[in-house]
């Protein structure tokens, strides 16, 4: 059995949204299962205010926690999430390896910073 994992993302950012109700369809045996949930950060804005995340920082970025309580955030969500999507562990593998994680990290980043700042213009915060 896979690993438990909750991903807090923003419904707000349209872009969001689809991606993860894109996902979250590819994943269906495992969110019926309990294994994965996805929960909307603008329903619960202090749900990982524990970690010092807040409700920009879950707007900006996907953020999860595993089985063991701990934060997960930005790239490394995506490449959870695909190594555990049937299909996609390849993905996880090219992108999340320990050569191509700074890489993936970083282009991550960047998007996840014009995404964010393309809603903030767009009047959705």
């Amino acid at each position: 059995m896979p690993a438990h994992l909750t991903v807090w993302y923003n419904t707000r950012c349209p872009v969001c949204d689809a991606g993860i109700d894109w996902q979250r369809n590819k994943l269906l045996a495992l969110v019926r299962a309990g294994t994965i949930q996805f929960r909307d950060i603008n329903e619960q804005p202090d749900a990982l205010a524990h970690f010092g995340a807040t409700l920009d920082d879950v707007r900006r970025r996907l953020h999860a926690t595993d089985e063991a309580g701990q934060l997960i955030v930005g790239a490394d969500v995506a490449v959870a999430l695909w190594g555990l999507t049937p299909g996609e562990g390849r993905l996880a593998e090219l992108f999340g390896n320990r050569v191509a994680l700074p890489f993936t990290r970083f282009f991550y980043n960047r998007f996840a910073d014009l995404l964010f700042a393309w809603n903030r213009r767009s009047g959705r915060w």
